[in-house]
């Protein structure tokens, strides 16, 4: 990946505020794009609306900030060449999109909370797949491929960083060739990222040790902060301290309901508990938001059990 020298401020205020306070990430911004009616069934997902209707992206965006969220994730998680170029996208138009999103998710952020920052999503190579791989982390790839595939996007969202992003989210990612991938691209570059693991019980998607892929990311200066998003709020809990261990944490977890990819549908009853927060925290959280299933609602409520445990 190439190197990005981002702007003064822009990146050593989000990892100095990490070092003194907890920060309160966005929610599932694709739940609240459904919410409000759009139909995110294609395989694109909420990367379609990049190309359909932005707007309505800036819109979710801005709603999680004035609920309180002082991160705003971009809606590139699902945005690739593979993916759009199966809609007959070429290249040049993908990398517009993913430009595009950091540059709705910065529009939202200097209206409703200046002060705030954009993380630019590097969604893993199971999204494209857009079959669940992302929870199961069986992609049959090695760390090379996975370098190869990741380079190109990765380029262009780093590029960002100081004109209108401010980190990289790598987040997702299911399995220990993954991170070593997205890890091998990331040292020495220069630019700032959080790496989040889809996990289960302590352990990656594809069955390794948790503590293992935190570990990797000890020594690479660009990496903030390690934890996991979108599994369980009882599993996040756990990984916490063990994230924590080596870096500042980021949790993010989804609502506790599982995806059912055949039906492309959410299953079960939410176990978002805003009030679990003070334990993520006591625990080395320094990045706390919610993932899929988790809305403005819940994070205005998670920014509120936040303040009463200060």
């Amino acid at each position: 990946m190439s190197s990005t020298d981002p702007a003064p401020g822009d990146t050593s205020d989000l990892r100095s505020t990490v070092a003194t306070r907890p920060v309160v990430l966005d929610g599932g911004l694709a739940t609240l794009l459904e919410r409000h009616g759009h139909d995110l069934s294609s395989h694109l997902w909420s990367a379609r609306l990049l190309r359909d209707d932005p707007a309505a992206i800036e819109d979710a965006h801005r709603e999680f900030f004035a609920a309180g969220a002082e991160v705003a994730t971009t809606a590139s998680y699902q945005v690739s060449f593979e993916g759009f170029g199966t809609e007959g996208v070429d290249r040049g138009e993908v990398e517009r999109l993913l430009r595009r999103s950091v540059a709705l998710a910065a529009a939202a952020r200097d209206e409703a909370a200046p002060g705030g920052w954009v993380a630019a999503s590097v969604g893993p190579y199971g999204a494209v797949l857009a079959d669940g791989s992302e929870y199961r982390g069986d992609y049959g790839l090695d760390v090379a491929a996975l370098r190869a595939f990741h380079r190109p996007r990765l380029d262009v969202l780093a590029s960002t960083v100081g004109a209108g992003a401010d980190v990289l989210a790598v987040e997702t990612v299911p399995c220990l060739a993954e991170v070593e991938a997205v890890l091998a691209e990331l040292d020495g570059s220069g630019v700032p990222a959080w790496l989040s693991l889809s996990a289960s019980e302590g352990r990656t998607r594809a069955g390794e040790p948790l503590e293992e892929a935190f570990a990797m990311a000890a020594d690479v200066a660009e990496v903030l902060a390690v934890g996991v998003n979108c599994t369980t709020p009882a599993d996040a809990g756990a990984a916490v301290e063990a994230a924590g261990a080596h870096k500042p944490a980021v949790v993010y977890p989804n609502s506790g309901q599982s995806w059912d990819a055949e039906a492309r549908a959410w299953t079960g009853r939410s176990a978002f508990h805003p009030e679990d927060v003070s334990a993520w925290v006591a625990a080395g959280a320094r990045l706390v938001g919610g993932c899929c299933r988790v809305g403005p609602e819940d994070i205005a409520s998670l920014r509120e059990a936040l303040a009463g445990s200060a």
